[in-house]
């Protein structure tokens, strides 16, 4: 189900997949369909929500050092991937399970887990409307699940999706039609992200053996609180990791943000219209990114936002408008859930009744475009599973060389995005 566009402030979109394959239908069980409607009242403890949004960003942080080793800018929605894989998870048992939680960091009982997944999602769903046109803030979620219609899925693995994820069914001919399904889901994915994210699913990726396709977007848009002035945007040196020089569109404005200078790097917070979300920026010391990158786990990421105070800075911040693409079954493995990924190992009995499925692909899009008016991101990720077969300041910070960025919700603390900028332009 898509819900409207609401209030919280920076474009954000987030839209995931997962692909389900199998052989034939397991006896004794209904086709893939559920009379449960989601829970939309608060259900889930307070405790329970922190825990599940610390363990999605430990798992960020995880993910993050995982992928840090491919070149170039780096954009990627940690909350996509994991909302994408908690709906694996509730199909998965055994040690297939217990990989996917240690890997993941779902550190709740798997009830409790549904449970405060949606909660958060209503939470970030239900942000107040506001009628200025200088604040548009816009925060769209959606879920939706295309199953085989002659293939039969447990129940209680369907409840768990409609409950909890608010999944509707979509029936569809993945045994002969299977390119057909693929423009459909491309088709509701990229209406959802303001064609953002376009082409999900590839050529290829599914096949007559698909079984179930399970897709969650997300679309987040704002304007910064204190917008920049264009007219003060100017060509500004950005220096690259090699030692190099390039001319990039640089923004600039005097503000009064938190902001910390620390050992070895500065960090500034910038708040979106609303005051529901924020842009935490952390700027490297020169010639030591390589370095504080490779630190950056959960502790040092704390450290650096608990130091945050108000400060009155002089801010120099270049555009960028970037994208990613990129196949994460292999980190995810590496990360230590490789029996999702083995055919002759995978317990996904949770889905079917019994082991015949396992992931084959997860793959990942992601966009990313800041500008003087505000922020707009995007992501997909796709779980593919197949058969077993200027005035004086206080501070001066000039972003002119690579940083680290996060894009997170102010009240629950998850993080939505996290990136690079190793070259702006």
């Amino acid at each position: 189900m898509a819900f409207p566009p609401f209030q919280l402030p920076s474009a954000l979109l987030t839209a995931l997949c997962l692909l389900l394959s199998a052989c034939g239908p397991a006896p004794g069980v209904n086709l893939a369909i559920s009379d449960k409607a989601r829970l939309t009242a608060s259900s889930a403890p307070a405790a329970d929500l922190r825990a599940l949004t610390a363990g999605n960003n430990a798992f960020a942080l995880d993910l993050y050092q995982t992928l840090r080793g491919i070149d170039g800018n780096l954009i990627f929605s940690p909350f996509s991937i994991s909302l994408a894989l908690g709906m694996t998870y509730a199909g998965a048992r055994g040690e297939t399970e217990a990989e996917m939680a240690r890997a993941l960091h779902f550190d709740l009982p798997e009830e409790q887990l549904h449970r405060a997944f949606n909660q958060l999602d209503l939470l970030l769903a239900s942000q107040p409307e506001t009628s200025d046109e200088e604040q548009r803030l816009q925060l769209r979620l959606a879920n939706a699940v295309w199953a085989e219609e002659t293939f039969a899925f447990l129940p209680e693995y369907l409840d768990v999706l409609a409950l909890h994820y608010g999944a509707g069914v979509h029936l569809a001919d993945f045994i002969r039609e299977y390119e057909a399904a693929r423009r459909e889901i491309n088709r509701w994915v990229s209406d959802q992200t303001q064609d953002r994210i376009n082409d999900l699913l590839p050529e290829g990726v599914l096949s007559s053996d698909t079984r179930m396709v399970l897709v969650n977007a997300i679309y987040f848009k704002a304007d910064w609180l204190s917008q920049f002035d264009k007219d003060s945007t100017h060509a500004a040196a950005f220096h690259l990791l090699d030692g190099s020089e390039i001319q990039v569109e640089t923004m600039s404005q005097g503000i009064h943000v938190p902001y910390v200078d620390g050992e070895g790097y500065q960090a500034i917070e910038l708040q979106y219209a609303g005051g529901t979300a924020a842009m935490d920026i952390i700027v490297p010391d020169t010639g030591t990114f390589t370095d504080f990158e490779a630190s950056l786990d959960r502790a040092r990421l704390d450290g650096v936002l608990s130091g945050l105070q108000d400060s009155s800075v002089l801010l120099s911040l270049p555009k960028f408008t970037f994208s990613g693409d990129f196949n994460l079954s292999d980190a995810l493995a590496d990360l230590g859930m490789p029996l999702a990924f083995d055919p002759e190992r995978a317990d996904f009995s949770g889905m079917t009744g019994a082991r015949d499925l396992f992931i084959t692909d997860v793959v990942h899009k992601a966009f990313v475009a800041v500008d003087e008016q505000g922020t707009e991101a995007a992501a997909a990720t796709g779980v593919i599973m197949g058969v077993t077969s200027a005035p004086a300041f206080e501070i001066t910070l000039n972003v002119d060389r690579p940083f680290i960025f996060l894009i997170r919700h102010s009240e629950s603390e998850q993080i939505l995005f996290i990136g690079r900028v190793l070259d702006p332009s």
